[in-house]
Order: C-alpha cells, then sequence, then structure tokens
C-alpha cells in the first residue's frame, strides 16, 4: 500500500534545468574549460559538489572543487532572481495537492542545494504540502547512489515498500532501485539523453499518476 511518494525536484516539479546549464556554463567559461554535451548531460542527477570534483580531476584544474561550487551558485543566483521564465512544470501542482487531500505522506528528496531547494519552494509556495525536503548536497553520496531516497522514506517514516519515488534521470532512477523503492519515470521534454529503462513505470504527464490510478500500488 503506498504511503509516502518521495519527490525529485529538478526537472520534476521545477524546470531550473535551463537555469542551471545557464550557471554551469559561465562557470566552465570562468575557469576556462570546455566540457561536453555528452559529458554535461551524464552529470544529470549529480550534486554540485561531485561535479565539480569530477571536472576538477578530469580538466587537472589549480582551483578547487569548492570554489567552482561557489562560482557556480553564484551564477545561479542571479539567474533566479532575474530569469522570468522559471515556472513549475505542467500539473505538477495539481498532482502535489491531489496526494496531501488523499493523506500520502510527501519529502522532497532533491541533489540541489537546501537554499536553492527553499528559494523554489517560498517562492511556489510548497511547504505546507511536504512532511520533510533532503538536499543531496548535504550526504556524503550523491545520486545514483541510494543513500537520499533511503533517509528520504526515513522521513517519511515509512518502509521503503510503501514509497515511490518521482524521478526524470538515470542517475535519480538508479538511486531509487538501488534503494529498492518502485520509481516511476519522469520523460520530461527537459530531461534530454537520460536512461528510464529502470523504472518501474514511465510517464510523460502527471495526469497518468493521479491518485485514482494508483489502486493497483
Amino acid at each position: 500500500m503506498l504511503k509516502a511518494v518521495l519527490f525529485d525536484m529538478d526537472g520534476v516539479i521545477v524546470d531550473t534545468e535551463p537555469l542551471h546549464r545557464k550557471a554551469y556554463f559561465k562557470m566552465f567559461d570562468d575557469v576556462k574549460i570546455d566540457v561536453s554535451q555528452a559529458m554535461y548531460d551524464s552529470f544529470t542527477g549529480q550534486a554540485t559538489l561531485p561535479i565539480c570534483r569530477t571536472l576538477c580531476e578530469h580538466f587537472n584544474l589549480s582551483e578547487t572543487p569548492e570554489h567552482l561550487v561557489s562560482t557556480k551558485r553564484k551564477h545561479f543566483k542571479y539567474l533566479f532572481e532575474n530569469d522570468s521564465d522559471l515556472d513549475l512544470l505542467e500539473g505538477v501542482r495539481e498532482l502535489i495537492k491531489d496526494y496531501h487531500a488523499n493523506g500520502l505522506t510527501l519529502v522532497l528528496a532533491s541533489s540541489a542545494s537546501m537554499p536553492n531547494i527553499n528559494r523554489i519552494f517560498e517562492r511556489f509556495d510548497l511547504n505546507k504540502y511536504f512532511k520533510a525536503k533532503i538536499s543531496g548536497a548535504d550526504l556524503k553520496a550523491s545520486k545514483p547512489h541510494p543513500e537520499i531516497f533511503l533517509k528520504a522514506a526515513e522521513l517519511a517514516e515509512e518502509h521503503t515498500d510503501h514509497c515511490m519515488v518521482i524521478e526524470d534521470s538515470t542517475n535519480g532512477i538508479e538511486a531509487a532501485k538501488a534503494a529498492n523503492i518502485y520509481c516511476v519515470g519522469f520523460k520530461s521534454p527537459h530531461s534530454v539523453n537520460q536512461d528510464y529503462s529502470k523504472a518501474d513505470r514511465v510517464i510523460t504527464s502527471f495526469g497518468e499518476i493521479a491518485f485514482s490510478n494508483l489502486t493497483n500500488f
């Protein structure tokens, strides 16, 4: 029986990916590295610090990973405050309200930093629907490691058998399955070059997983 839903944020609740992409590529320019699109796509779902560690090692940079993180977040903060196109993904507010009204426990499990999570939740008034929020940036391991979803289930106070993850990235789906949690892969038009083959179910709109459609969970 389904009792809790663990939401990813970027690409599921809100499409911040274009802002993150702009911020990352501004940071790449700042440290004078040429990151291919394929390499950038491989980072989807990972927290910023592990990405920056990979970049420092791959490009043999003299800057620290922490410096790269700070630079990227500076660019993202500016874009977040000045880009008027940022909005919730179509249908997700209705889905969140539907689940909340039907007594499901909602937990946010995102690789984004907690300041960015809080900015999104305050901007779109989402805190009242969620029992807890957890940032992968505060954990030792990043997706595809299962730690974030195991901790999210603990915060929901439910066994993983009674949880469902909604994810849009290869790394996120692998993390959910490594945690032995049922995973819905949201095939968002914004999440390119991602592998949904390990998801238990793949959807293209949130109406497909409305509470009334989850009777066979």
